[in-house]
């Protein structure tokens, strides 16, 4: 085959796996088949609980208050896409939540709605509305593959054009490397791989959403991120070094989209 021909084809198979978002509206290139990602998922997320300290949610009161705001949250976005006649997008997520001990501020959700928190991130979310906040997000960067989009890039595309098992069979630890990273597994990965500016961004805008559909007061977004600000004591880069929001940033582009979530709130009957 020529390098016309190859460039062709590349081409093409760039264009093929360019799509807008039933949501955001966004064209995304993502490479590889969510069901691929999806699959692995389900195994990294196994062996990620089999290796870490998990909080019993039947004994602990953090861990119930993380299952059950995770509960809400993805009602939430099960409810919103049914409203818009989008529920194919969620074809087998099977959702699950865990608290895991660990002093990291973190928290990440996997392909098919694997979701972990870290118990570090308590103190700074600090009441149940803010953690809301924060598993919106997390759940936003999952349905909206952000990971697809950071993980091709990572592997590059003559990998994902032979496909995920294809790639984990010829360099497995890169691969599921590349993986781990691109969902934000573990303390170091928002600074090893972090999600760009317009990930971030999106998936505040619709974390508030998803907050605020299941009763949760999106306002609360502001002291959040303000707290998160003084946790970091100032040894965050600036923006222009990071590909993440400035706290900053992110508290003008939260308050930016706040009525449009409070159109969505409704609060819980106590």
């Amino acid at each position: 085959m020529t390098r016309i021909q190859t460039t062709f084809l590349l081409g093409a198979f760039l264009i093929i796996s360019c799509s807008r978002n039933a949501v955001t509206g966004r064209n995304q290139l993502k490479l590889l088949p969510e069901s691929e990602l999806q699959n692995m998922a389900s195994g990294q997320y196994s062996e990620f609980l089999s290796k870490n300290k998990i909080v019993s949610s039947s004994t602990n009161r953090d861990a119930e208050m993380v299952r059950r705001v995770g509960q809400r949250i993805t009602n939430s976005v099960v409810e919103y896409y049914s409203s818009i006649g989008k529920s194919q997008e969620l074809n087998g997520y099977k959702w699950e939540y865990n608290l895991v001990e660990d002093k990291s501020v973190n928290a990440w959700c996997m392909p098919g709605g694997k979701i972990v928190v870290y118990t570090g991130l308590l103190p700074i979310t600090q009441n149940e509305a803010a953690l809301a906040i924060v598993m919106g997000h997390e759940v936003s960067h999952a349905i909206f593959q952000h990971g697809n989009e950071r993980i091709s890039q990572q592997l590059g595309a003559q990998a994902v054009g032979v496909g995920l098992q294809v790639a984990l069979m010829n360099k497995p630890a890169e691969t599921q490397n590349a993986f781990m990273l691109a969902y934000g597994v573990g303390a170091e990965a928002g600074v090893l791989l972090p999600f760009s500016r317009k990930h971030e961004l999106e998936a505040d805008r619709f974390g508030m959403r998803w907050a605020a559909i299941a009763g949760y007061n999106p306002q609360e977004a502001i002291p959040l991120w303000q707290r998160m600000e003084k946790a970091g004591n100032g040894v965050k880069p600036p923006e222009f070094l990071s590909t993440h929001p400035s706290e900053g940033r992110r508290i003008d582009q939260l308050q930016k989209y706040m009525d449009e979530a409070l159109k969505y709130y409704k609060p819980m009957n106590h």
